[in-house]
């Protein structure tokens, strides 16, 4: 491993020939996130909590607003950021797609800045190609929540990573800043967040600020990290909302169930493989150069502890979780990378190909696309049957994104099929989930969307419901195959 330190300021002249080397990593990294992410651009069925900020973020802008006209427990900045990618992207996926590619690519040049203080040039652009391919792999390419607040964590722990940077304070208060951003974003940076601070309140003795001024400057950050959260309550107290804002943030994440089985468990093993391999490797290496640990790598190590807290502190351990591990990973793989013994980087650029592999691109490319020309197809069949005022829809299980596809209304504020169908949120709605089914079904939906196998635990009430309005006043519409599950739209016939 390179040991050498960071020089004592950030602010160095940079000679033109290493701008435009580093012009060339951005250009590399701009191909490598086309490469990796551009199977989903455009498509309205990938991924499926996107839909659910995108059509939230959609409604923003007409004025309606999370937690009140539509529910869901996300906090109201990652709404605003859909908003603002529909507001200057145009209604369709690619506009969030789009921002959250920009949000990744961001985070990887980010990675292969700080990645620079342990290896050359070179293998620090393959930590940030590791990080793209990382995050894809675990939160895929669309526009789940670790596309954006990854990256603004990253941003925040690149700006104070060196204790002796000149203005150590200001980058201190802008990263403070930049967490309770992300706080708004998703409530699980929380741990990072603290020890960020801790950090920098750490360094900032070692800088010899005396103990009075340390504590004003605690203040100060718990200050700036909480000033978004505050503002959002206050705007909702405002309208006098402040309980729905409350229970939806706050409350309902302890209401929800548990997922029934241990949040570890055998099937998590093969989660973690593509976090082990370059982790491994970069330990083989650097055992056999018998590299030194440098403070910095240090730093970065500390770092993806509290990242790690990140991805547990939920009860329920989901797969895109991993994804806020990417850049950790990469910052700490930087051993495999470097070009060391006569292998030089072979073993390194093996790992990135073996990770590459595992996102099965040619796959993705023949899939997605064609998937999305069948949900279009689909989404033309409801529209014959649905309106945006009285016709309405009811997708209990299946793409959001068919409300905006097929214009058709929604019934109710907890629009989410996962909402209505899942046995885990029975309790955190702050309604029955089975009363919603049985309210939204006795005003008379003109279609009903379903799935042929479900992808979380399922509330049986709720789904006999289903199942007895539909043997009884509907017929099959349509049909088709998304993410595997064969998806089927009822028409009411009586």
């Amino acid at each position: 491993m390179n040991t050498a330190t960071l020089p004592s300021t950030i602010s160095r002249p940079v000679r033109p020939a290493l701008r435009l080397a580093d012009g060339a990593v951005l250009v590399s990294l701009i191909a490598v996130l086309l490469v990796v992410r551009g199977f989903a651009f455009g498509s309205p069925v990938y991924g499926m909590d996107d839909q659910l900020y995108s059509f939230i973020g959609a409604r923003l802008l007409e004025g309606e607003w999370p937690f009140v006209d539509w529910w869901d427990r996300k906090p109201f900045g990652l709404f605003a950021l859909f908003a603002f990618a529909h507001a200057t992207g145009g209604p369709g996926p690619a506009a969030f797609q789009l921002l959250a590619g920009t949000f990744v690519l961001g985070g990887a040049w980010l990675v292969y800045r700080a990645a620079r203080a342990l290896t050359d040039r070179v293998g620090a652009a393959l930590a940030a190609v590791v990080m793209i391919v990382l995050l894809t792999l675990y939160s895929g390419a669309g526009g789940q929540s670790e596309a954006f607040h990854v990256p603004m964590m990253v941003a925040a722990m690149y700006l104070v990573r060196d204790h002796r940077a000149v203005q150590f304070r200001r980058r201190a208060l802008v990263a403070m800043a930049t967490c309770g951003l992300a706080l708004q974003v998703k409530y699980t940076v929380l741990p990072q967040c603290l020890f960020l601070g801790l950090w920098c309140l750490w360094s900032l003795h070692r800088h010899g600020t005396p103990p009075r001024s340390l504590l004003g400057n605690a203040g100060l950050f718990v200050a700036l990290g909480l000033a978004p959260t505050f503002a959002v309550a206050g705007l909702y107290a405002a309208m006098g909302e402040f309980d729905a804002f409350w229970f939806a943030n706050f409350e309902s994440f302890f209401l929800r169930e548990g997922a029934g089985v241990s949040r570890f468990h055998a099937g998590q093993l093969g989660w973690v493989l593509p976090l082990a391999l370059p982790l491994l490797g970069a330990a083989v290496v650097a055992r056999l150069t018998h590299a030194r640990c440098s403070s910095q790598y240090r730093f970065y190590a500390l770092w993806s502890v509290s990242v790690v807290a990140t991805v547990l502190l939920p009860s329920t351990i989901y797969l895109f979780y991993l994804g806020a591990l990417a850049p950790c990973v990469a910052l700490l793989s930087t051993p495999l990378f470097a070009k060391a013994g006569r292998w030089g980087r072979v073993p390194g650029l093996a790992v990135v190909l073996v990770l590459v592999g595992q996102l099965d691109l040619p796959e993705r490319y023949s899939q997605v696309p064609a998937e999305a020309r069948e949900a279009h197809r689909f989404a033309a069949a409801v529209r014959a049957h649905v309106d945006a005022s009285e016709r309405c829809l009811l997708v209990f299980d299946g793409p959001m994104s068919l409300y905006r596809l097929s214009g058709g209304c929604a019934m109710s504020r907890f629009v989410y099929p996962d909402h209505l169908n899942n046995r885990l949120e029975r309790d955190a709605l702050g309604v029955s989930q089975t009363g919603e089914v049985a309210r939204i079904l006795a005003r008379a939906p003109a279609v009903i969307v379903t799935a042929d196998r479900p992808v979380t635990p399922q509330n049986r009430e709720a789904a006999r419901l289903i199942g007895d309005a539909i043997a009884a006043d509907y017929v099959p519409l349509a049909q088709t195959q998304v993410n595997g599950r064969m998806l089927t739209a009822w028409r009411r016939v009586r």
